[in-house]
């Protein structure tokens, strides 16, 4: 599985962006997509994450209410709505996919970063 993320940049505080991750190869064992950031300093966290079947999400306390993630199954794309962005969402997001169950853990396939900047 090979994952293309996309759709960062810069962006006032309280705007919004929309990132995409585009799988491809054997994408019908994907049990789940997440995205993760990982800011200056800081560890990567998980941020949101979608399974590709049931359309369960999971979502970090820091980012609820203000991102969506979704999918579209036909274009084999996950998308994370991002409204109200604040700076402290700066980072540089990254997708990843896992073939188990479950969507906190365990993801395998990653793609490359995109970065996001939120200025004050």
């Amino acid at each position: 599985v090979q994952l293309q993320a996309s759709g960062g940049g810069l962006v006032q505080a309280g705007g919004s962006l929309r990132l995409s991750c585009a799988a491809s190869g054997r994408t019908f064992s994907i049990y789940a997509t997440g995205w993760f950031r990982q800011a200056p300093g800081k560890e990567r966290e998980l941020v949101a994450a979608i399974s590709r079947t049931t359309g369960t999400t999971f979502y970090a306390d820091s980012v609820k209410g203000r991102f969506t993630v979704s999918r579209d199954n036909t274009k084999n794309t996950v998308y994370l709505q991002m409204n109200s962005l604040k700076p402290e969402d700066t980072a540089i997001y990254y997708c990843a996919s896992k073939r188990t169950t479950g969507l906190r853990t365990g993801y395998e396939y990653w793609g490359q970063g995109t970065q996001v900047t939120v200025s004050s």
